[in-house]
């Protein structure tokens, strides 16, 4: 069985439920000793508001696509058998999974820091947009880890700017292994970076 194989996206169009079991089936397997799942669910309160729902938006093609991309730099920095990844659109009330990961290793350390690296990907990267619903209006909402992967680039502004990117290693496979340089000398932490490449963005 290929990577290809072991890997599972799926978007779900709304008013479709995420069902964990599914997933988690998906990526048991008898030579794999842990299983790593995260379970993204919507809260009744933000920053003392009463929520009523979060409403989600994706463009699809874009999204699965990016989802397997960050699956597969996932695979380069740990050893993984199976990722399942799953993210529900429309309509989330209080309560009910938005988005679910498990990740399944022959050693619990590559299923828990694979697991944090697709959620904070995922996050910071996907064009999935959410929108908070609260009971007394609503907001579309940036997340953090989109807003701190801007900061790191040194795009504060909006604006596409290109700067040289070099990969400085700090000898770990963990989710913060890697720092970049920039070529007017800023530093910045990211979350992973293939090691010994250089990039421009």
């Amino acid at each position: 069985m290929d990577t290809e194989e072991k890997t599972l996206v799926e978007i779900l169009e709304e008013n479709n439920l995420i069902d964990l079991a599914k997933y988690i089936n998906y990526v048991s397997a008898s030579q794999a000793g842990a299983i790593a799942t995260f379970s993204g669910t919507t809260r009744d309160t933000f920053e003392g508001k009463t929520v009523v729902e979060l409403r989600y938006e994706a463009y699809v093609p874009m999204a699965i696509r990016q989802i397997k991309s960050i699956c597969s730099s996932a695979r380069s920095s740990w050893d993984i058998h199976s990722i399942a990844v799953a993210h529900r659109l429309g309509a989330v009330p209080v309560g009910e999974t938005s988005v679910f990961i498990a990740v399944s290793a022959v050693h619990r350390t590559d299923a828990l820091d694979a697991c944090k690296f697709l959620i904070d990907e995922l996050k910071a990267s996907v064009p999935i947009w959410k929108k908070e619903v609260y009971s007394n209006g609503e907001v579309w909402k940036e997340n953090s880890e989109f807003m701190e992967r801007k900061l790191e680039l040194g795009n504060t502004n909006g604006s596409c700017c290109r700067r040289n990117l070099k990969l400085e290693t700090r000898g770990t496979k963990g989710c913060c292994g890697a720092k970049v340089k920039m070529a007017d000398g800023i530093a910045a932490e990211i979350s992973t970076i293939d090691a010994g490449t250089e990039e421009t963005i």
